[in-house]
């Protein structure tokens, strides 16, 4: 499928759909001798798994791993890395009774018209599933950029109008909801099952900060830092919006307080969020996206089949009532998967 590949220098290629046999990922340009393994990359397929809370769905995908290439006695060798995930608890009968009706907010009536067919059985390759083929790439990416002292941190700092309001990074894994503030992360837990509870479901926001990238990494004029990441984050599925820095506060905002002012130490502030004129200032880089309320919810609404009859349609199933818990790994694997391709591109320009 057009669209399924994403990079330059550091290219993946992933593929499978949400109730086929399996999902999976080809990974290009990696560079030989680095040292990993299979146990290094489930970590954070372990992050993004179903199945882990009462605010996830309880689909049970084990999500382990199957390095089929390009890794040997423990380090890459330097060509292509595939990587399997075989699907296990498929309930594809679950969309029989919908398998006609197009879905409020999901790509059911978009891929028909593009494609004049479309696999109904929950989402198909429209579907979340397909971010675990992303995390498994991104783990390599990542494990490069430790290399190179770099790291990247993604967390929910708000969810269905709760947000966050302090900063505590250890606690981002110790919650259910990822949140960087442990008191606000109770209040989401309970506006997330009470939603659920009714048939509802919430988004929210998810903040991103990756530390340690040198000045000078980013492609002007078309492939800027900033646009490869927008670009990167506006590819999953449910994230409707991204902004850098003060974002779109900066539209108040007066030039005086909007420039990132420098001494001998540095830029004083960090308004850009790490990224001016498309290229990395050697700040901290910072980005939170827009996560929309996940679509499959079971309160009836209104829809139409693909006969044209107007009807009444609810998505039953197992499903996220809110999709930010399970998305930050997949923030950081995209957001790792594009700095690393940056820096094969410096390393490419220098040479």
């Amino acid at each position: 499928m057009a669209g399924s590949v994403f990079g330059e220098h550091f290219k993946i290629s992933t593929f499978g759909e949400s109730h086929g046999p399996a999902v999976g990922v080809i990974v290009d340009g990696v560079t030989p001798g680095i040292e990993i393994d299979e146990s290094y990359i489930q970590v954070q397929m372990d992050r993004r798994k179903p199945g882990q809370s009462s605010v996830t769905t309880p689909r049970k995908e084990y999500d382990k791993i199957h390095i089929l290439s390009g890794v040997f006695e423990g380090k890459t060798t330097g060509v292509p890395i595939a990587i399997m995930l075989y699907n296990t608890d498929m309930r594809p009968e679950a969309y029989s009774d919908i398998q006609n009706s197009f879905r409020p907010g999901h790509a059911d009536y978009t891929y028909l018209q593009k494609y004049g067919i479309r696999d109904h059985r929950g989402s198909g390759r429209a579907s979340g599933r397909e971010t675990a083929a992303r995390v498994a790439a991104g783990a390599i990416a990542r494990k490069s950029l430790e290399n190179r002292g770099v790291s990247v941190v993604a967390y929910t700092k708000e969810v269905g109008g709760i947000a966050c309001k302090t900063f505590d990074e250890a606690s981002i894994e110790k919650n259910p909801v990822r949140a960087c503030d442990p008191e606000a992360a109770i209040e989401m837990v309970k506006k997330i099952e009470h939603l659920s509870s009714i048939g509802d479901s919430c988004g929210g926001i998810v903040e991103c900060r990756i530390r340690n990238v040198p000045a000078g990494l980013g492609e002007p004029a078309f492939d800027k830092l900033d646009a490869e990441l927008a670009k990167a984050m506006l590819s999953i599925g449910a994230v409707k919006g991204i902004e850098f820095g003060a974002g779109f506060a900066a539209a108040a905002m007066q030039g005086s307080e909007h420039n990132d002012q420098m001494d001998k130490s540095g830029f004083l502030t960090n308004n850009a969020g790490g990224i001016i004129g498309g290229i990395s200032t050697g700040a901290e880089i910072v980005f939170r996206i827009a996560v929309k309320p996940t679509s499959s919810i079971s309160s009836p609404q209104r829809t139409m089949n693909i006969f044209g009859e107007e009807c009444e349609i609810r998505t039953e199933g197992r499903h996220d009532p809110c999709i930010c818990p399970r998305i930050v790994p997949v923030v950081e694997a995209m957001a790792c998967l594009v700095i690393e391709d940056h820096f094969k591109r410096q390393a490419a320009l220098m040479a």
